[in-house]
């Protein structure tokens, strides 16, 4: 696809006229960034941060069935979700292995869920998942462009745009009605990308969308685009399809997401069973990497010890923090902290170390920084 077949956001023109460069993947123009990354890096860190996510696929699912159908490709558990409570997991195939990943969305509304994922191509998928049931879906993503703030200083900016009370939205909920932001009329949801204490904005409107961009900025957020958190994903050990995994080749112990697998439920996912045999002993682990080398290495770069394979780097990045890293999957009998391997680099290898994933903030208290 050339870049003038590629879809632009509700955004695209605002950012532009700021400088904000573009690049097309998956079909759409995402924002890269403003020319400077460790500046946008740092805001996303240590400050506030603005980022256009509008091209991530949005689906709505309709009809007394809608949560039920969501469910039957999701491994998580999407029937019990409270109203205005969003969980993450994997949608997957009949042989456990993961299609995509991304998150579904319990709304106010009766017989209603968004579910967002990071291909397009899921008519079929999600057409044989509501095959029997009283359902039906729609793809929504040009009619709901949304922005992530991201930061520890995210809260602060957010609130100062809204009279809604922020402080009380725990971490993976949204206000499950429409609330004001800068005037403009959105879904405010406590989610996000990279590591951090973030919110999406999710327009109700989108021609609002040059004022929404403007009253974040104009607060004193930096913005950034897929060049900044690229480095920050990979520091939090988050994954991205076509890039740490190919749609129907993992399952989702590979990428450690045991906790988004609920086997204990009966919840009839397609692939339980096949994941139910995984579980008890994972093949491989998701790991963070550390190596030194004079050039980057590829993604998908062969991680082996004594000559023989053991993984993948699946996505390598040069951190301010920690360095040169990348995520990797290893099998399991090699993914000991500590343990040194090799990384493909060029023509050779080089060594590298097995460290704790996610590298930074281990224990994921960023994100769920106290609401309070």
């Amino acid at each position: 696809m050339s870049e003038n077949e590629a879809t632009t956001t509700a955004f695209h023109e605002v950012i532009a006229a700021q400088g904000g460069s573009h690049v097309e993947d998956g079909g759409w123009m995402w924002l890269e960034g403003f020319g400077d990354v460790s500046k946008e890096y740092a805001a996303i860190r240590d400050d506030a941060a603005v980022w256009d996510v509008s091209p991530l696929n949005k689906w709505e699912f309709r009809g007394p069935d809608a949560l039920r159908a969501a469910q039957r490709v999701f491994s998580n558990d999407a029937l019990g979700l409270e109203v205005g409570q969003v969980r993450y997991g994997a949608f997957l195939d009949a042989a456990g292995l993961m299609v995509d990943d991304g998150t579904v969305f319990n709304t106010a509304q009766e017989d209603h869920c968004w579910v967002m994922t990071n291909a397009r191509d899921h008519e079929e998928y999600f057409g044989e998942a509501a095959a029997g049931l009283d359902a039906e879906f729609e793809w929504i993503t040009p009619s709901m462009p949304h922005l992530g703030v991201v930061g520890p200083r995210s809260r602060e900016v957010v609130q100062k745009l809204t009279h809604e009370d922020i402080g009380s939205l725990r971490y993976f909920r949204f206000v499950p009605r429409l609330v004001e932001v800068a005037g403009v009329e959105v879904h405010l949801s406590r989610t996000g990308y990279g590591g951090e204490l973030g919110y999406e904005l999710f327009l109700h409107d989108p021609a609002d969308a040059e004022t929404l961009w403007n009253a974040i900025v104009g607060a004193g957020v930096t913005p950034f685009g897929t060049d900044a958190i690229e480095v920050a994903r990979v520091e939090a050990g988050l994954i991205v399809t076509e890039y740490d995994y190919t749609p129907h080749e993992r399952t989702p112990f590979d990428f450690d997401l045991d906790k988004c697998v609920r086997l204990d439920r009966g919840l009839g996912f397609l692939g339980e069973d096949a994941l139910r045999a995984v579980a008890a002993a994972p093949p491989n682990r998701f790991v963070t990497l550390r190596y030194e080398a004079d050039d980057l290495p590829e993604y998908g770069a062969a991680v082996t010890r004594g000559g023989e394979t053991v993984g993948v780097l699946t996505s390598p990045t040069d951190s301010p923090r920690f360095g040169q890293i990348g995520l990797a999957v290893i099998e399991s009998a090699q993914a000991i902290v500590g343990n040194t391997l090799d990384v493909a680099v060029g023509d050779g290898t080089a060594s590298a170390t097995v460290d704790v994933l996610p590298i930074y903030d281990t224990e994921k208290k960023r994100p769920r920084a106290s609401s309070h």
